[in-house]
């Protein structure tokens, strides 16, 4: 799965949850959730390079993404935000941590478990642009019903 659906559901994740711990957490779980639908991936062989070739272009626009989100929710629900797109990315930090590190940060365990749910196919990249479509769809809803609340003196910010 694109890191830039991933930070798309992290920040709808924060966005719901009733604090930044609870994002962090559901962020995370999120990850593992979408992870675990068939998606488009890299289907080499084990060992394989990364696809840089979309990695790269990926990650800068999750980055951008990120801040673009982060930049235009509400003050008071930025921290929860910010925190469920961290956890929402978190697992993916082994594939930069393999290139560069040659090995990654987590657990045996928790790696194996993440390549063991992965549903990943080369003729899926379709499908990745109608997922995030459809997150900033309903990031875009839930972001104008809070400003309405907020212009209406109805939410705590």
């Amino acid at each position: 799965m694109l890191i830039t659906n991933h930070v798309v559901s992290g920040a709808l994740v924060g966005a719901t949850a009733p604090g930044p711990v609870s994002a962090f957490v559901a962020g995370v779980a999120s990850h593992f959730a979408l992870d675990s639908v068939p998606h488009w991936g890299d289907v080499g062989e084990p060992g394989d390079p990364v696809p840089l070739t979309v990695a790269v272009p990926d990650g800068l626009v999750g980055l951008a993404v990120m801040g673009h989100l982060a930049f235009h929710t509400p003050p008071g629900h930025r921290l929860r935000v910010v925190a469920g797109m961290a956890g929402a990315c978190l697992p993916d930090a082994d594939k930069p941590s393999e290139l560069f590190f040659g090995r990654s940060p987590f657990p045996a365990a928790f790696d194996a478990f993440h390549k063991r749910i992965q549903r990943e196919s080369s003729d899926r990249m379709p499908q990745e642009f109608v997922v995030a479509g459809a997150g900033l769809a309903v990031w875009a809803l839930w972001r104008g019903a809070v400003r309405r609340r907020v212009s209406r003196g109805l939410a705590g910010s």
